[in-house]
């Protein structure tokens, strides 16, 4: 009886025993399963612009030293001190952070990038090298070691690498455009060497020097780019023209307005729709073409079709007391050769014509808006259709010119009546 109570009771104990240890262990695992989430949440959801985040960052290693996380974070946050001691520890865990995770080209990019902050630009070679050793098809670790080598002055190197990121990431490559338009002084060719030569980086080569305002430059590489890759990019051909008209680029605006079908008849030296037989549209979706303004009601303009000097049609401008001081309500935008001689010349009919401030066509500098030359006055009274001539020269760094209906000054209050026709325009190179 007692040797049966003592076997059961030293069963009793062992199988406690076994039992506490598993308990212990679970704590442990526990233990250090949570403190290793732990550290890995804050190094994942903190961010170096945070606040208190280098207390943070060490607290996260503190709880996970194995992660390379906490180590990346508490490495950025050092390395902001600028201080030499703070630069060493920064590279410290940052080689730690590469040591726990030698496959991830990420940390051996933020490795090189310590390196070159202390001026141990060899061992910063090294690990960018690594990193697009790692990560061949990424363009981000080709970026990086571009940029490190530009800032060496090893510019066929960087150049090597920053060609690359231009072939498959869009967002990199106009980077890589604007980098080589400000090293080489805005030397077009230079800046075409390092782009890679597919048709998918002209189109954004055209597009840069557009926005750049080169846009000679910007016609030339469109005009290389094939048809079937110009008609997949509608809409950059469109921002094309926008940004060359906005910056008053005509001459090239012409051709690529023909192209993005705003205005397809569109001519260099010439006035688009001069005799008025094709109909035109709304002012705002054509460059090159007339702009009507109806002003107010006491002017009506339209084609008419009943009086013309020859063809099927002339522009009519029936006055009904138009009073309003300037008149451009007739205008048409015609590029042009800076220096180049010109004459102007159309029909205009008058009838019952009557105002204190006579119209008139007047020749601006489209680039500045400067009158460069206008016709007599027209006479009061009615004429039967003559031709009006105009020769000028326009001013040197005038590539576009506007045509408009003006009117002599004449007060405030100085009301027009009366019907203007116009037909056959005609622009000349002298």
């Amino acid at each position: 009886m007692d040797r049966t109570f003592f076997t059961a009771n030293s069963k009793s104990l062992n199988g406690r025993l076994i039992v506490l240890a598993a308990v212990v262990a679970a704590l442990v695992f526990v233990w250090f399963g949570v403190r290793w989430q732990i550290g890995n949440m804050l190094g994942e959801l903190t961010q170096p612009v945070q606040e208190n985040s280098l207390a943070i960052a060490k607290a996260a290693v503190d709880l996970n030293p194995r992660d390379p996380l906490p180590r990346w974070l508490l490495a950025t946050k050092l390395k902001e001190e600028f201080d030499e001691a703070s630069i060493a520890e920064s590279i410290k865990n940052f080689e730690e952070t590469v040591r726990r995770s030698p496959n991830d080209f990420r940390w051996w990019i933020e490795l090189g990038r310590a390196y070159e902050q202390a001026e141990r630009d060899e061992d910063a070679e090294k690990a960018l090298k690594r990193a697009v050793e790692l990560a061949p098809a990424y363009t981000f670790p080709q970026w990086q070691i571009g940029n490190f080598y530009l800032r060496q002055d090893r510019v066929d190197e960087a150049f090597a690498y920053l060609t690359k990121t231009t072939e498959k990431s869009i967002v990199y490559r106009e980077q890589v455009f604007a980098l080589a338009w400000d090293y080489f002084d805005k030397d077009a060719s230079r800046v075409e060497q390092i782009a890679a030569n597919t048709p998918a980086v002209r189109v954004s080569l055209a597009q840069f020097y557009a926005q750049r305002g080169a846009a000679a430059e910007s016609l030339r590489v469109w005009n290389t780019i094939p048809e079937e890759e110009k008609a997949k990019n509608p809409q950059i051909l469109k921002n094309i023209t926008d940004h060359l008209y906005t910056k008053r680029f005509y001459r090239q605006t012409v051709a690529f307005a023909r192209q993005s079908g705003v205005d397809p008849e569109a001519q260099v030296e010439t006035i688009s729709n001069a005799g008025f037989e094709n109909f035109f549209g709304e002012s705002e979706n054509t460059l090159f073409g007339w702009k009507i303004s109806r002003g107010d009601g006491k002017l009506e303009i339209m084609p008419d079709s009943t009086v013309k000097s020859e063809g099927q049609r002339s522009l009519k401008l029936n006055f009904k007391g138009y009073a309003k001081p300037e008149l451009y309500n007739v205008t048409q935008l015609v590029a042009v050769q800076p220096q180049g001689r010109y004459r102007l010349s159309f029909m205009l009919r008058l009838e019952n014509l009557r105002t204190g401030g006579e119209p008139l066509l007047e020749v601006v500098d489209a680039n500045n808006d400067v009158s460069i030359v206008r016709s007599q006055r027209y006479p009061l009274g009615s004429r039967d259709w003559q031709q009006v001539t105009l020769e000028f020269t326009v001013p040197e760094k005038c590539d576009g010119i506007t045509i408009r209906t003006a009117r002599e000054s004449c007060g405030e209050n100085c009301p027009i009546s009366g019907i203007v026709w116009y037909d056959n325009f005609k622009l000349e190179r002298l």
